[in-house]
């Protein structure tokens, strides 16, 4: 649950962005100031705000440590403060004096990134404040920056609908056509995935735009073949432009606003609309999430801040498998598997699981024989129900568990696909995935943008057969 905590209402403008160090919170606005607020009671820091810029201020962030805040501005310029005191340290001019619509520091602090309306990028050494090295985007404006969390390279978003992937060395590493309007916003996930199997490791990206549209991308950095961005999903909610989206610090939740005045608090894993908050009054332009704690901050056109705090209640075993199963199934207790049968609405089977010593790994390797034989289940219906819901359970613990063949993943989804099926895009995907997509009256290939011809789904049973062969490899 998000609650409403508190409204800042001190700009005489558009709040245009908002960041969160451990300790305070900085928004910025059109007014042309940079406001500090406490986190301990949301009061204004004595030196707040900060005057310099002499037009509009796009975008704030923080330095890793929280010692150092960096703004940027329509003036030419991205400033960097101290937060000590409020003392501004460095004025750093975009070459040729273009409009400064994003800075983000690096997860270290070494540098510094500055991107400009001109498509001007530059990489701003932190120790010196002094230009490292600078680059162009290939078209059209830069709006949209963030880093890996090794901070080996880092992600831009433009308005002519680009992402690229640079390294700290300036060099493009990866070009990708991501909206067809542009790019507003972009943000890469703190949590990094390893695949040991192909010594891989990924993170996710999500990036939004005029297109009504927030996607969600993989990053795949293998060791020494480079990187690539692959498309996941579209996640879908907002009836107007995106401007703003952002990860929690667990990478967990995915919050965007819009200019449908609504801000969507996403599942990462799922893609499920967990929240959707609608009490700013103008477009929504900025989203935050605070570090290490529970606390959002929105940002708007109607001129205010609001500050949201979540329930943060830790997750019962019986969600752990649906939360990137953070206890592994073959490691629940006794207990685990009881709350486990009473979310599934199996409550009355707990006392006989108990009295069957049923943990975890038990719970994995039962059978219909098992069931009927040795936990003397009678009626056939009963035993049905109960092994759907464990094949459920297990097909989801391979799922995150296990290197999947990726055809064996859904686009939409990239879950394991129970009933796949052929759209006419030429694509699989799990049918009740691809239906809900129809439904939601898109008539585009969730693949490649392009209308459906038709909307006929044929059962895709050879790729179903491969899926169950492939399954029981894995309980053996």
């Amino acid at each position: 649950m998000a609650t409403l905590v508190h409204t800042l209402a001190d700009h005489s403008d558009d709040v245009n962005y908002c960041a969160f160090s451990s300790s305070c919170l900085a928004t910025c606005s059109l007014d042309k100031t940079v406001r500090v607020y406490s986190l301990d009671n949301f009061t204004e820091l004595p030196y707040s705000p900060l005057r310099g810029h002499t037009y509009a201020v796009h975008c704030c962030c923080f330095s890793p440590s929280g010692h150092l805040l960096a703004s940027c501005s329509t003036d030419g310029t991205t400033r960097v403060w101290h937060t000590g005191d409020g003392r501004m340290l460095a004025v750093l001019e975009q070459p040729g004096g273009s409009p400064v619509r994003v800075c983000r520091f690096s997860p270290h602090s070494t540098c510094l990134v500055s991107g400009a309306a001109d498509g001007s990028i530059v990489l701003w050494n932190v120790q010196s404040l002094r230009l490292y090295r600078s680059g162009n985007v290939k078209d059209g404006s830069l709006v949209a920056c963030a880093f890996s969390p090794d901070g080996n390279f880092f992600v831009t978003g433009s308005s002519c609908g680009d992402l690229t992937i640079w390294d700290d060395k300036m060099r493009c590493l990866c070009n990708e056509k991501a909206h067809d309007l542009g790019v507003t916003c972009c943000d890469i996930s703190s949590q990094t995935i390893s695949d040991g199997a192909h010594g891989s490791r990924y993170c996710h990206v999500a990036s939004c735009g005029q297109d009504n549209q927030i996607k969600l991308w993989l990053i795949s950095f293998p060791d020494f073949l480079g990187v690539e961005l692959k498309y996941k999903c579209t996640l879908n909610g907002h009836s107007a432009p995106v401007l703003a989206c952002a990860f929690s610090h667990d990478g967990q939740m995915l919050v965007s606003g819009s200019v449908d005045k609504c801000v969507i608090i996403f599942e990462t894993t799922t893609g499920n609309t967990l929240h959707t908050l609608s009490q700013h009054t103008r477009y929504v332009t900025t989203c935050a999430f605070a570090p290490h704690t529970s606390l959002l901050a929105t940002g708007s056109m109607d001129k205010t801040v609001n500050i949201w705090q979540f329930d943060t209640k830790e997750p019962s075993a019986a969600n752990t498998v649906e939360n990137e199963s953070k206890v592994a199934v073959e490691t629940w207790s006794e207990d685990d598997v009881s709350a486990w049968l009473c979310a599934q609405g199996l409550a009355d089977f707990v006392g006989l699981f108990k009295q069957n010593n049923i943990d975890g790994k038990e719970l994995l390797h039962l059978t219909k024989e098992s069931l009927a034989n040795e936990l003397k289940i009678e009626s056939l219906g009963l035993r049905s129900k109960v092994l759907q819901k464990i094949e459920e359970l297990r097909m989801k613990v391979i799922s995150v568990s296990v290197t999947v063949p990726d055809e064996f993943l859904c686009p939409i989804t990239r879950e394991l696909m129970k009933d796949p099926v052929i759209a006419a895009d030429g694509y699989s995907y799990e049918k009740e995935a691809i239906e809900k997509w129809i439904n939601n009256k898109r008539r585009s290939s969730p693949m490649t943008n392009l209308p459906l011809p038709t909307l006929v789904l044929t059962p895709n049973r050879t790729l179903k057969m491969a899926i169950g062969r492939w399954l029981e490899t894995q309980q053996k």
